[in-house]
């Protein structure tokens, strides 16, 4: 997430049309959710595994606190995925830049929301041990 907020994005934005930037930025997300979704089904499986390996009672409250921020990363990364997500990729398809860049927009906050809370789901492990 990192990469695509902090130095594709501005460029894309500084130094590309319209046209070129939806399409190019369409490509990067499918590549990039597409390894998402092998990621949180690895971080689901393991972060399941690794609470049913313990007492739930006896596990960190970070770990609770991480396994509730992680769900709702998910839950947030599955809406933009089948929402704006998808409409991007149909609005690009048919080349409705209006709509590309609005479906763009509806993306980019919630991918500063997942971005934000994947920090404090590290932080609230290494807070609460």
């Amino acid at each position: 997430m990192a990469l695509v907020i902090l130095a594709l994005r501005p460029v894309v934005i500084a130094q590309m049309a319209p046209p070129e930037r939806l399409t190019l930025m369409a490509g990067v997300l499918s590549r990039f959710f597409n390894m998402v979704w092998v990621s949180v089904a690895l971080i689901l499986a393991s972060g399941f595994w690794m609470l049913t390996m313990t007492d739930m009672k006896l596990a960190p409250r970070g770990w609770h606190a991480m396994s509730g921020l992680g769900i709702l990363m998910c839950l947030i990364f599955a809406h933009i995925w089948f929402v704006p997500f998808r409409r991007l990729k149909v609005a690009v398809s048919v080349s409705d830049w209006p709509a590309a860049g609005k479906a763009l927009g509806q993306i980019h906050p919630m991918v500063l929301t997942n971005f934000a809370l994947g920090w404090l789901a590290m932080l609230a492990v290494l807070v609460w041990r």
